[in-house]
């Protein structure tokens, strides 16, 4: 455990519902305790980018955790994004309803974590952001957030059993997800009042990753101050508001 910038992080052992445990990383603000966030990593695993997710969610005043969801093949794995064909060989491995049901152990985890006020949400990126969207099909977080999900138009039966609020961030020029599959997801989505979607145009997949190939910085502040707001009113509620830890 260690202690920076006012802010405390640790690696944490999350039991699996289906035996044995896996690690994952956490950010706990400094005063008192806020609600819970679970990150999902990308296909790279839980990389440093995803480690500062957490660091900056834990500066608003959330408890947050990003697992490690390759645990039961490759544990600790951390890709760059030259090596994506790798990457995605190991995420081909990795069964998407199992790493749901272990972002739901995390969001449990994090329920009874004495640093957390009971209130969970999950925020996914990429393969993620589509593992974030099937967590609020099939479990019960209080809020998700997805970000340029890949996959989610392949498991649109499931919309119908969404349990929370949603918010989906697209970009215009994604090859994994491009605007037909958005439109897709859209539709399907549009008699539910608690799904939000996003499109940032002008950019590519993964634009809120710093360093990437395709970030973009402007449409990547606007898609966090849109998460943040979000989280902030299905998480603290009315009475309370999220703000920097000094």
């Amino acid at each position: 455990m260690r202690e920076c910038d006012s802010l405390t992080f640790m690696t944490i052992q999350v039991p699996s519902p289906g035996g044995g445990e896996f690690s994952a990383y956490m950010a706990l603000p400094r005063k008192g305790k806020g609600p819970g966030v679970v990150v999902v990593q990308e296909i790279f695993g839980v990389t440093e980018s995803l480690r500062k997710v957490c660091d900056w969610l834990a500066s608003r005043q959330f408890t947050a955790i990003v697992p490690d969801l390759y645990w039961r093949t490759d544990p600790g794995i951390k890709l760059s994004e030259s090596e994506g064909e790798k990457a995605r060989a190991i995420r081909a491995k990795t069964d998407d309803l199992l790493a749901s049901d272990d972002a739901a152990a995390a969001l449990d985890f994090l329920r009874k974590h004495e640093a957390c006020t009971g209130k969970v949400a999950v925020v996914g990126y990429c393969w993620g952001g589509m593992i974030a969207y099937l967590t609020a099909a099939r479990h019960n977080p209080d809020a998700a957030v997805g970000y340029y999900g890949v996959g989610i138009d392949k498991r649109l039966d499931l919309a119908k059993n969404l349990s929370c609020p949603l918010m989906l961030h697209f970009a215009e020029k994604d090859q994994f997800a491009p605007p037909a599959v958005v439109a897709q997801v859209r539709d399907e989505l549009k008699s539910d009042s608690r799904a939000v979607i996003w499109e940032y145009p002008g950019v590519g997949h993964a634009f809120a990753r710093p360093g990437g190939a395709h970030f973009d910085a402007r449409a990547a502040d606007l898609a966090d101050m849109r998460t943040l707001s979000f989280l902030v009113e299905k998480l603290f509620g009315n009475r309370q508001f999220a703000s920097p830890t000094y």
